[in-house]
């Protein structure tokens, strides 16, 4: 039988070191910045933050120099990542081509679309969505509708995406098309394509959410026109691509640290209380041994991804317990401080109103909890 491995994995010198750049760094950039504002970190989009971290070389830091990269380790580019989500930093607006999108490129695109794309992102100055889930399909992209008809040197596009994190904002969508029906193969005749996304034909629509923010989208494709040379990767053999891509997507801190900006506030909230009962102490000491054993799970695919090897199994496990202690930070910070909590109130109150609205959603992105469970079922071997 399959069982999960997660070897144990130390940090490099080279990013403890790094470390200390990043933290002194972010001191100094989120000096003021408020509660609310961290709350939302990697839902933050802040082009002109982007740009300073490519100036420094933390974006696309494990890709070949030769395409804007800096050649460091997975190992690096995670502390960097982690220290960026436990300040609460606005990381929303390059980490996606940061994170999937440039890899993706690097696995399956050709040298044109390498050249186009990647230095751009490594700058700060291109930023990516990924255009996967649509109405009816959800999770299940198996189900994917919307079609891309081969019109002998491109591509036709009708149908529409969903839940498209930053369309709005972003310069590209990396998108997943149905461009053939395969008789009892729901994964086959698939295929992925880059969309410039002024292209004629595009209507995006920002969905608000309950706290306001407009972060989602609708995106609606009528006869928009790709040529081949946007194609990534095989014609209908797009699957094997993008449960590959989702590896990257699944792994990360982001996948335990949503609330960790909360955390430390009621950490901090806490400890400034005249009293409190050895059930405060439980209920907190219990989150942060969570976080502490997450991330441990967490450093070790990330040193599995640095040795080139496929951890999508263990990355989804992570992903689903991650997302079960993120959604469970707001409710324990209600509990324990003993008060409602509103937006405008400002300071802890107003972190803990957003992700009480928004934590409900944490279980959706990247995959809802019921077809992780079922990658991970399938992955042991039974189903």
């Amino acid at each position: 039988m399959q069982t999960f491995r997660f070897d144990p994995c130390d940090l490099p010198d080279t990013a403890l070191a790094l470390r200390s750049d990043v933290r002194a760094f972010l001191a100094s950039e989120l000096d003021g910045f408020p509660a609310r504002k961290r709350a939302e970190t990697w839902m933050g989009w802040d082009a002109d933050f982007s740009r300073k971290l490519g100036e420094r070389g933390w974006i696309g830091m494990t890709w070949p120099k030769q395409y804007g990269g800096h050649e460091r380790s997975a190992l690096d580019r995670y502390v960097v990542l982690e220290e960026m989500l436990s300040a609460g930093a606005p990381v929303a607006a390059h980490w996606i081509g940061d994170r999937q999108s440039g890899p993706l490129l690097l696995n399956y695109g050709t040298e044109q679309q390498r050249q186009k794309y990647l230095p751009s992102i490594a700058r700060g100055e291109s930023f990516f969505c990924i255009g996967m889930s649509e109405p009816d399909s959800g999770s299940d992209l198996a189900s994917v509708r919307t079609r891309a008809e081969s019109t002998g040197d491109g591509w036709v596009i009708n149908g529409t995406k969903l839940w498209t994190s930053g369309a709005h904002r972003a310069h590209v969508m990396i998108a997943l098309f149905r461009t053939a029906t395969e008789e009892g193969n729901r994964h086959g005749g698939l295929t992925q394509f880059l969309v410039d996304l002024d292209t004629p034909g595009i209507t995006i629509r920002p969905i608000r959410d309950l706290s306001g923010n407009a972060h989602f989208n609708e995106v609606v494709f009528e006869d928009v026109l790709v040529p081949d040379t946007q194609r990534v990767g095989e014609t209908h053999g797009a699957w094997k691509q993008v449960t590959a891509e989702l590896a990257y997507e699944r792994s990360g801190p982001e996948r335990y640290l949503s609330c960790y900006p909360l955390m430390a506030e009621l950490v901090q909230e806490m400890h400034g209380k005249s009293e409190h009962s050895s059930r405060d102490e439980i209920e907190i000491g219990r989150a942060v041994a969570e976080l502490a054993t997450l991330r441990q799970m967490s450093v070790s695919v990330a040193g599995m991804l640095d040795a080139g090897q496929n951890p999508a199994l263990e990355a989804s496990v992570v992903k689903d317990l991650g997302a079960v202690l993120e959604q469970r930070i707001p409710g324990l910070a209600t509990d324990l401080l003993g008060r409602p909590f509103h937006l405008g109130a400002g300071g802890i109150d107003e972190a803990a109103a957003y992700l009480v609205q928004n934590a409900p959603s944490f279980s959706l992105r990247g995959g809802t909890r019921e077809i992780l469970r079922g990658i991970i079922a399938r992955g042991l071997g039974l189903r």
